[in-house]
């Protein structure tokens, strides 16, 4: 029988932390940085259209940094991937992790409204070198800052357990629709500390990467 390695950065706990993480930083920057959607870029090449379309142009740079941003962030997310992927210390997830712990921890001391467009091009930096690092819960590909991909999945997985009743595919949807439950999750956590604490409440992703960043050091196990 063979024997799968189960990385620390696949693992269940890693996604839920991640999952809760990408709620919390949507409604963060949505909430407390002028309406803008860290994680979604779908929702913010939409709006940008919709202020084409209505000639409001100066709030095209308000949706197109993020963008730009989220760009930015996979570029160098491969780079670090290529260049540290067989690092003998950190793993090369672990490096990304402490890139996005740090600017996160520099956000909170930045108070909200004259610096926001940069704000949110920073949050949606540090999401995308998020998404792009952390692909695979137990071997499945998954997101852990959007929940449209994952929504296909658990219900496609749902379907062929109903047909099939193959319990791995209805233990794959279970993950998937948990997942979102997480991410959900984040997003009302995100939404009752941000009306509190305003932008130091994004210490509190801080706090869920730090544990991502620990829980990486436990070795592969057996599956």
């Amino acid at each position: 029988m063979k024997l799968h390695l189960q990385k620390a950065s696949e693992s269940y706990i890693v996604g839920i932390l991640l999952a809760v993480a990408g709620g919390y930083l949507d409604v963060y920057t949505y909430v407390s940085r002028g309406g803008v959607f860290a994680n979604a870029q779908t929702g913010n090449i939409v709006l940008l259209g919709i202020n084409v379309a209505d000639g409001n142009w100066s709030k095209i740079w308000h949706y197109t940094y993020p963008i730009l941003a989220f760009m930015a962030g996979i570029l160098i997310t491969e780079y670090v991937r290529k260049r540290y992927r067989y690092n003998p210390g950190l793993h090369w997830r672990q490096i990304v992790i402490a890139l996005e712990f740090m600017v996160l921890l520099g956000i909170s001391f930045v108070p909200s409204g004259r610096y926001d467009d940069i704000i949110n091009a920073l949050v949606s930096f540090v999401c995308s070198m998020q998404v792009e690092s952390f692909r695979l819960l137990h071997g499945n590909a998954y997101a852990t800052t959007m929940c449209t991909g994952n929504l296909r999945s658990a219900t496609e997985q749902l379907f062929y357990y109903n047909i099939n009743k193959d319990k791995k595919a209805r233990d794959k949807s279970l993950q998937y629709y948990g997942i979102i439950l997480f991410f959900i999750a984040g997003a009302v956590i995100g939404t009752a500390l941000t009306r509190i604490f305003l932008e130091k409440s994004v210490l509190a992703v801080c706090f869920l990467l730090l544990l991502v960043f620990v829980i990486m050091f436990i070795p592969p196990t057996e599956q």
